[in-house]
C-alpha cells in the first residue's frame, strides 16, 4: 500500500506545477479590489506622517536614554 502511494506521487511531473501556480496567481490577482487613486494617496500620506512622528518619538527617547546612561556612567 505504501509503495503504491509513492508511485502515485512520483508519477506526477514536476514541471506542470509552475504553470498551474502562475495561473492561480493570475486568477487571485483579478479578485483583488484595488483602492481608488485618491484613497491610495491619502493612505500613503498618512503612513509617511505616522512614520515620521514615530521616528521623532524614538529619536527623543534615544536622546534622553543616552543622556541618562552618560550620567550614570560618570558617577
Amino acid at each position: 500500500m505504501a509503495d503504491s502511494a509513492k508511485k502515485e506521487k512520483s508519477a506526477k511531473p514536476a514541471k506542470t506545477a509552475k504553470p498551474n501556480f502562475f495561473k492561480g496567481v493570475k486568477v487571485e490577482f483579478k479578485k483583488i479590489s484595488w483602492p481608488e487613486k485618491d484613497a491610495l494617496l491619502k493612505q500613503s500620506v498618512a503612513v509617511v506622517c505616522v512614520s515620521m512622528v514615530v521616528g521623532v518619538i524614538i529619536a527623543v527617547l534615544d536622546f534622553f536614554m543616552q543622556y541618562g546612561v552618560d550620567i550614570l556612567t560618570s558617577l
